[in-house]
């Protein structure tokens, strides 16, 4: 049995090298976030680029390949699967505008041809590597279905009263900080955010505890062995990454 020691924190090398991983990748998915919101991309492109980027780096290692040149090539091809095409030249723009604010936006030098030519190289390494499977299905559907179906069994004042949507939609968003779209079933996802934004407010939907099937199985698009509580943990641990 191998044993290590870490006289100052108490952890493994591996463990402490693991948990700076994690940091990093949420980091740079929040670059993804907001670089794509300022080129104007939909939630859907975004979603795909964030899960590209993590499908990416499942296999991987970030001492290998620079994680904000695979963002940018994620968010680029993105934009080309989910049919929202973008110039390479205004993703390099902003992502360089984000990464260094201080700095002259770039001219069309050789210094941006050879970032140019890094983002469309790394994107073929990017489709390569996944094996050019880059169709994904995401929460956002379910998510739009569960909330049509329990805006008509709750309390309509009660319901405009209360955020609960924009909660919902705020917590899948920043679900795409970690793993949970490689690791959960999407209708599951849409599930768990949208339980997660009741509790928060403490709404309840009327009949659901003395139901036979709980509101989401009603539906018909998730299973009745979904826990939704326990799925709500793991998206609430990604959150506190930050």
């Amino acid at each position: 049995m191998e044993v290590c020691e870490e006289a100052d924190s108490g952890r493994c090398p591996s463990e402490m090298d693991a948990n700076s991983d994690i940091k990093t990748h949420f980091k740079v998915c929040r670059f993804i976030m907001e670089t794509g919101v300022k080129l104007g991309m939909h939630s859907v492109p975004i979603a795909t680029a964030c899960t590209v980027y993590h499908r990416f780096f499942q296999t991987a290692s970030l001492q290998v390949y620079e994680p904000h040149l695979v963002a940018m090539s994620a968010i680029y091809l993105a934009g080309k699967v989910e049919e929202q095409h973008l110039r390479t030249r205004d993703i390099i723009n902003v992502c360089h505008r984000y990464l260094n604010p201080r700095s002259e936006p770039l001219e069309l030098d050789s210094r941006f041809w050879d970032l140019r030519d890094s983002v469309v190289q790394c994107e073929l390494l990017v489709l390569r590597v996944l094996g050019f499977q880059v169709s994904f299905q995401h929460p956002h559907k379910y998510l739009l279905h569960y909330l049509v179906s329990l805006k008509n069994l709750v309390n309509r004042h009660a319901w405009s009263r209360t955020p609960i949507s924009a909660t919902a939609w705020a917590l899948l968003r920043d679900s795409y900080h970690g793993t949970l779209c490689l690791r959960h079933h999407p209708q599951h996802i849409a599930v768990a955010v949208l339980c997660l934004a009741l509790e928060t407010y403490g709404m309840e939907v009327p009949g659901d505890a003395e139901a036979e099937k709980h509101w989401w199985q009603v539906s018909g698009t998730a299973p009745a062995a979904l826990s939704p509580g326990a799925l709500a943990g793991s998206l609430l641990g990604g959150v506190e990454v930050n």
